[in-house]
This record gives C-alpha cells, structure tokens and sequence, in this order.
C-alpha cells in the first residue's frame, strides 16, 4: 500500500487522521516509539501486549507506507530491524498527549462517581 494522494483524502481533516492511524494498534504503536525512540520488533511485541506478529508487522507496514514510521534493516547475522518515527510521526506528539489528558480525566470523572 502507498501513500494516498492528496485528492484520495477525505475533506474532514479528523476523518483523514482516522484513515491513517485506523486501528488502536497503530495509537500503541505511536505511544510506545514517542515515549522510547528507536525499537525493535520484539521490544515493541512485548511493550504493547497483547499483538500477534502479523497484526504488528502488517500495522507497522501500514504506518511506514503513510510516511509515519520509518524501518531500518541492519546487514547483520542475525538480521537486525529497528524501527522509529518519521519527522511527521513525531508530529502526532499532541494527538496522543490529548488522548492521554481526555483518558485521565474520564478516569478521575469515574473515580468521583460522576
């Protein structure tokens, strides 16, 4: 899959935010490359839980294909892959810091009993 093009976007700029980071996988994804750089593949696994390989690799190639993520093979034996955000992946910084701030005061707002 390739990058749309402009026209192929939606005109609601939050629906064309929704069509590239379309699953919360790719929000965990995010999270964890914003809050530790650069990771591997099985550093990644482990941090978000609960994610098969293919749902991973196949977020992971989704997120690289948008311009999100950015994929690095090292020539190695065994072969080494890290991966880390783009320039315009680290522009979603204050989408996930609002996600974060919304979460925490639903929870506050459940503690209080509202």
């Amino acid at each position: 899959m390739a990058a749309p093009k402009l026209e192929e976007l939606p005109a609601c700029p939050v629906e064309t935010t929704l069509s590239i980071i379309r699953s919360k996988w790719q929000v965990l994804i995010l999270r964890d490359l914003l809050m530790n750089g650069t990771m591997r593949f099985k550093e990644l696994q482990r941090s978000i839980g609960k994610v098969s390989q293919k749902v991973l690799t196949d977020n992971l190639r989704a997120m690289e294909d948008f311009g999100i993520v950015h994929r690095e093979v090292f020539a190695e034996v065994p072969p080494r892959v890290e991966y880390s955000l783009t320039e315009t992946g680290r522009t979603l910084q204050p989408v996930l810091d609002a996600m974060w701030a919304w979460g925490e005061g639903y929870k506050e707002h459940l503690r209080e009993g509202a």
